[in-house]
């Protein structure tokens, strides 16, 4: 599971004293904890699933991408590069991601599974790509390829 390979990265971590990965270890264990908080209180006793933690991940590094290009704009070279290990770190528990040419033939293959046909049709793409492909892929990138076949 998920969330036993964080905590015993976490502690792994703290033993060979590596601050970037303890401190980005840390800050995902307390996203997680908000969110399980949160799903309990619509009734989800049991906290997130794996592929919820994995869309939580996906959206910490979007989080991360876009705090490097505002640090780079301010000339912040040094934060810009602490946000890069936290990537690093975060990516470690993602599976392998697609590539451009496997995202392209995945997205046109869900296009013609959900029947989209037009724009209107795009949530109904996306959501099937982030139920069956979670984690895999850069959902940013794939939103824009979607919009670029239905448009």
């Amino acid at each position: 599971m998920l969330r036993t390979r964080l905590s015993d990265t976490l502690k792994s971590s703290m033993k060979e004293r590596n601050e970037r990965s303890v401190s980005t270890l840390r800050l995902i264990l307390a996203a997680l904890k908000d969110q399980d908080i949160a799903a309990r209180g619509k009734g989800n006793m049991e906290g997130l699933t794996d592929d919820q933690i994995l869309s939580l991940l996906q959206s910490m590094i979007k989080q991360r991408r876009e705090s490097i290009k505002l640090y780079e704009q301010g000339g912040r070279m040094e934060l810009a590069q602490r946000e890069a290990e936290e990537i690093g770190v975060i990516e470690e528990f993602l599976p392998e991601q697609m590539s451009d040419d496997e995202m392209a033939t995945v997205i046109t293959a869900i296009i013609g599974e959900v029947g989209a046909t037009s724009l209107k049709d795009m949530g109904k793409a996306m959501g099937a790509l982030k139920e069956q492909y979670p984690g895999q892929m850069d959902f940013a990138k794939a939103s824009a390829l979607v919009k670029e076949r239905l448009g």
